[in-house]
């Protein structure tokens, strides 16, 4: 019995349950500790299809692989209590097997995280935005499906929802997704690249892992011209600041870009193992432009960005009080 993955399961199971009631309750306490399930098991059962996913894949090739491995996170330390999970598996050099692992997990966790943010949507309410509390990040898809069930288009107007528990594990689901299918070394995203497009795509991969720090930089000038407008249209008087606001939105690419780099280097210097040079089938070239459609209308510019609100507003969260 793999003792091992279990214990990590169980483990991320409670981290989580304890950063959901941490965030559910606004004297910050942890207890009762049941109020944040509502947060972590839709959040565990996303995490687990995407792994699944990448599992029964690999299997099904008969590429060697693990169980997952969840990685918990102490409540406290980030937004959701855990930094995902993985799964160990054998290369392989088969363009149409590795394509296929690398798009099951992406697809089967957004087959959950879906109609969990619909759901989650649908008892989450619309306020308006208060200063100092944390605005979830942006894609088409998130944005038409606050528009479809909320009647909106959000953030619009000084107002946004606030996100029921199980719309942030909805949204939590969206960014992992997005993050694990960025086009760049052993991602998947790196998979499914490399497997279209064939070995020589590493040269391309390269170049995008080495463009993150402009885009965080690009990523940090657009928000603050944003928010100094936005500050200067309110007439000031906020707990903020657009120098703040603007570097720590742009510091996830840089995040990103060193945890790539570390991947790299562990990797033995190279971004991702090649691969045979036989043709793929056309229903793989159909698989990986739906993995690049889907991408596209997850991309979260910026994942995370202080929000605005009128003068003498108070600080909010982003998951919804009971």
């Amino acid at each position: 019995m793999p003792f091992l993955n279990l214990a990590l399961f169980l483990a991320t199971l409670l981290t989580t349950t304890m950063q959901g009631a941490l965030e559910r309750h606004s004297n910050g306490s942890m207890f009762p500790l049941a109020d944040g399930l509502s947060f972590s098991l839709p959040l565990m059962a996303i995490l687990l299809c995407h792994e699944m996913g990448h599992y029964v894949a690999a299997r099904w090739h008969r590429v060697p692989a693990s169980l997952p491995y969840f990685v918990p996170l102490p409540p406290g330390i980030g937004l959701f209590g855990t930094m995902g999970a993985v799964i160990l598996q054998s290369r392989t050099s088969d363009r149409r097997k590795l394509i296929d692992i690398g798009a099951a997990g992406p697809l089967a966790g957004l087959a959950v995280a879906i109609p969990v943010l619909v759901y989650g949507l649908s008892i989450s309410q619309v306020q308006p935005m208060v200063a100092g509390g944390l605005q979830e990040g942006n894609s088409i898809l998130y944005a038409v499906l606050k528009r479809v069930i909320l009647g909106a288009w959000l953030p619009g107007g000084g107002r946004d929802v606030i996100l029921h528990p199980t719309a942030m594990a909805g949204w939590a689901g969206l960014l992992v997704t997005m993050l694990n299918l960025l086009p760049m070394g052993q991602l998947d995203g790196g998979h499914v690249a490399i497997a279209y497009f064939g070995n020589r795509y590493g040269r391309a991969s390269r170049i995008l892992q080495n463009l993150l720090p402009l885009f965080a930089l690009a990523v940090g000038v657009a928000v603050y011209a944003d928010v100094a407008a936005e500050l200067a249209r309110l007439g000031g008087g906020l707990p903020v600041s657009a120098v703040d606001i603007a570097a720590n939105a742009g510091t996830p690419w840089l995040i990103w870009f060193v945890l790539l780099a570390l991947l790299r280097r562990l990797s033995g210097g190279i971004d991702h193992p090649p691969v045979d040079d036989r043709p793929l089938p056309a229903s793989r070239a159909g698989l990986f432009w739906l993995v690049f459609v889907t991408f596209a209308i997850i991309f979260m510019p910026v994942p995370l960005r202080a929000s605005l609100g009128a003068p003498g507003d108070g600080p909010s969260r982003v998951i919804q009080q009971p």
